[in-house]
């Protein structure tokens, strides 16, 4: 019985087994980096882009789904003809992707 309790004291201050979790959270982080965060930035910084890009005539599709012409770019706001005469006027982050 103590030959048990004994190495199990020996076994838990070996310095291999205090590295192993941080190298394993060092990899998760790693693998979360690479296949969540990293993606999604890049997803962010052309969507901005797209929306600084905006200029008159552009053919445009909102968050929405609604698809029309840009007729006037403002600070924060678009406003896009979506008929002959019928215009909507849309927050610049609701631009989903130019058609």
């Amino acid at each position: 019985m103590v030959s048990v309790a004994y190495a199990a004291a020996e076994q838990a201050a070996s310095p291999q087994n205090v590295a192993s979790p941080l190298i394993m959270m060092g990899l998760m982080f790693a693998v979360f980096y690479f296949l969540l965060i990293r993606p999604q930035q890049k997803r962010a910084k052309q969507h901005r882009e797209l929306v600084a890009a905006l200029k008159p005539g552009d053919q445009v599709v909102s968050a929405g789904g609604i698809h029309g012409k840009v007729a006037a770019v403002e600070d924060d706001t678009i406003t896009v003809e979506v008929a002959a005469g019928v215009k909507m006027k849309f927050n610049r982050s609701s631009i989903a992707s130019k058609s």
